[in-house]
């Protein structure tokens, strides 16, 4: 049993080749999507360790989410676009397997992110007080080891070994070097299936259905404390003397956590709507890789949809920081000093170049 899940990935031109015009279309939206990719998410990686305030826990997780879709949009992208552009496989053998490996073990690597990140907001959320005990940094070195180290035994090692593929679609590789086709058998298209998307996206679903029955608890319990405080301070009619300090001492911190629960909230609405995008993009992609590995011949698929998935998932690279900026203003208001500090030089230089004139 054969999955093809990139057909196009021939030596072979295709006699019925694409308009000019196409080819630049296509070569103008790829280029978009690699390039906004690389810059967005390296913008993310530098406002993050220029702006202390955005240094948490959390940050981790998305700064390092931040490098493995750079390593996408450098490695796997670039690829997938020349393909796509020239209609065939022009950098070997051995290359193959790399571009292979790559793909794989990059969306395994962000989706496992995603799944840590969707551990760390139910701490936070639901089990507050257990955070900082559970929460440590040695914890998330040893989760953030694991997210980088264990999808090599689904990515690399099977497809170097050789493992992923079947026998006769071996024998094609090595009787056809120049040729590069992602066949992968039954076992191998279920097991990756399940490690790289489904498993982890249960349990990103489960950990959000709780923070959201959460949420919406401490959202009552917020409304229900300020309406009691609202009351409260009406009757009191303002009349506090300088020795009547403590009721509003106490007012003061109920203020701070509630700020605090609020700011945890925000935190977990813009990641939850990170996971659910990721979740989107990939989700019509894997269930069509699986659905073919499972009824075989028949569920037959046009080259061009397969592309078309494939792009989908890969535009989610280019996603993360436009959400980051559209729902966390902490991030859009380190974007905007990042780019100023970046861009405000070269105005500044130019200015001074058009006054020497």
């Amino acid at each position: 049993m054969e999955v093809n899940v990139s057909a196009s990935n021939s030596s072979v031109l295709d006699p019925a080749a694409p308009p000019g015009y196409m080819v630049v279309l296509k070569a103008i939206s790829l280029s978009t999507i690699i390039v906004m990719a690389v810059l967005g998410n390296l913008l993310v990686v530098v406002s993050v360790y220029r702006y202390r305030k955005l240094r948490n826990i959390t940050n981790c997780f998305v700064v390092s989410l931040a490098i493995a879709d750079v390593l996408v949009s450098l490695i796997a992208m670039p690829f997938n676009a020349s393909v796509e552009l020239s209609g065939r496989w022009m950098f070997g053998y051995a290359m193959c397997d790399v571009w292979n490996s790559v793909d794989v073990y990059a969306s395994t690597v962000s989706i496992i992110h995603l799944c840590c990140i969707s551990i760390d907001r139910y701490y936070a959320i639901v089990k507050p007080l257990n955070y900082p005990l559970v929460i440590t940094e040695r914890v998330v070195v040893m989760m953030l080891t694991f997210v980088w180290v264990f999808p090599v035994s689904i990515s690399f090692v099977p497809i170097f070994l050789g493992w992923y593929t079947t026998a006769e679609h071996q024998i094609f590789r090595d009787e056809n070097p120049h040729t590069c086709k992602f066949v992968v058998n039954r076992p191998y298209a279920v097991i990756s299936s399940s490690i790289s998307f489904w498993i982890p996206s249960t349990i990103m679903c489960v950990m959000y259905y709780f923070v959201y029955q959460e949420a919406i608890r401490q959202a009552k319990f917020l409304y229900k404390n300020a309406s009691a405080a609202s009351r409260s301070q009406i009757a009191m009619n303002g009349a506090i003397s300088p020795s009547r300090k403590g009721p509003l001492e106490g007012e003061d911190r109920a203020g701070e956590t509630a700020q605090k629960i609020r700011h945890e909230h925000k935190a977990a609405r813009t990641l939850g709507i990170i996971m659910g995008v990721f979740i989107l993009c990939w989700l019509p992609f894997f269930t069509w890789y699986i659905t073919v590995s499972l009824c075989r011949e028949a569920c037959p698929c046009p080259d061009v949809v397969v592309v078309v998935l494939f792009w989908i998932g890969y535009l989610n690279s280019c996603l993360n920081p436009l959400i980051y900026a559209y729902f966390n203003r902490d991030f859009r208001d380190a974007f905007r000093q990042t780019l100023q500090c970046v861009f405000e030089p070269c105005c500044a230089k130019a200015a001074a170049e058009r006054s020497s004139v």
